[in-house]
């Protein structure tokens, strides 16, 4: 059995090299225990520092291409490099290390195919008030959207068994974390959490320069995720508002008619109401179209997989692998 742990990078030079220091050589249950980092364009000297840190394996994307474009690509790599289970952590040393063997236990028992680390962020000291409401929050709405009940969604300390990760294909640019709960709570996929611990913040997020870009940013990543993979109930959603929109602008010229018998006047009323319901009539029209694209983005994952799959048979060398030897 292999465990690879894999590190998502970008211009950690300073971080990594703690990062590094806490992170196991051995974990019961697996024979090997590999280290790989991904760094997306990194312009300092992050794949240096990697590998004089005793990092087996480096892959090295061109150009930054976001944090869901690199934990994509370390998947793949630890897959076509021989992982039985895989475990994500931050390069900022934002985890305890030491929970990896709590984080891997439910895979190895066959409980779960995915485990999420959930830091219990109303405990950390760190963290804002405001922070902390906004998490809970987040965590929740997508609790509602993916049908699980893990409590800290935006965790990125997270282990994967290999058909769990033969199976995840994240399409979003921006974080993996929401699109791969939805996709695994929407797929059936055996879902869990454990507590673990955190160390001191080493640096500021990067992702959330601030809060308001926090509301933001995942407020819209979640509704095109959900989107995605809910269509029919969203654009119906939409439609029921539309059509009760359209019931109310008619009320004025309904009342005058059944109550008084007046079935002039009201125009405005009456071509505005009229203007909503074919605007739900058209939307609800579009919510099938998106049903049935959502359809073949199902089976496009399925053919994915079993892509995956054969490109592991043939033993398909990694994309951007940089090989151990190679000049740095």
């Amino acid at each position: 059995m292999k465990l690879m742990i894999q590190i998502p990078c970008l211009n950690e030079q300073d971080q990594l090299p703690v990062t590094l220091g806490d992170l196991p050589r051995e974990v019961e249950g697996f024979d090997q225990v590999e280290w790989l980092v991904i760094d997306d364009g990194s312009t300092d000297r992050t794949v240096e520092v990697a590998r004089s840190g005793g990092v087996d394996h480096v892959v090295r994307l061109p150009n930054n291409k976001g944090l869901a474009y690199g934990f994509q690509a370390g998947l793949d790599a630890c897959l076509k490099l021989g992982a039985d289970v895989i475990v994500n952590t931050d390069a900022d040393n934002q985890y305890s290390a030491a929970d990896i063997p709590t984080l891997v236990a439910p895979i190895l028992a066959g409980r779960a195919e995915i485990v999420v680390g959930d830091r219990e962020v109303m405990t950390i000291e760190h963290f804002s008030a405001l922070k902390k409401r906004l998490q809970r929050l987040g965590s929740w709405v997508i609790r509602q959207a993916s049908d699980t009940d893990i409590p800290d969604a935006t965790s990125g300390f997270r282990a994967y068994s290999r058909d769990a990760a033969l199976q995840l294909n994240v399409v979003s640019t921006y974080t993996y974390t929401l699109e791969s709960l939805i996709q695994a709570g929407k797929a059936r996929s055996a879902i869990t959490a454990v507590p673990v611990g955190t160390n001191e913040a080493l640096r500021e997020s990067r992702l959330f320069p601030s809060m308001g870009s926090y509301l933001r940013r995942n407020g819209v990543a979640i509704v095109r995720i959900y989107t995605g993979y809910e269509p029919l109930r969203v654009f119906s959603t939409m439609a029921v508002v539309l059509f009760a929109l359209g019931v109310m602008a008619w009320m004025p010229f309904l009342w005058d008619w059944l109550a008084n018998g007046e079935s002039e006047g009201h125009l405005q009323s009456v071509i505005l109401g009229a203007v909503f319901f074919l605007a739900a009539v058209q939307v609800f029209v579009l919510g099938f179209l998106a049903d049935t694209i959502a359809t073949h983005r199902a089976v496009s994952q399925r053919i994915l997989e079993r892509v995956a799959r054969l490109e592991l048979a043939a033993d398909v060398e990694p994309k951007y692998y940089e090989h151990p030897d190679a000049a740095t």
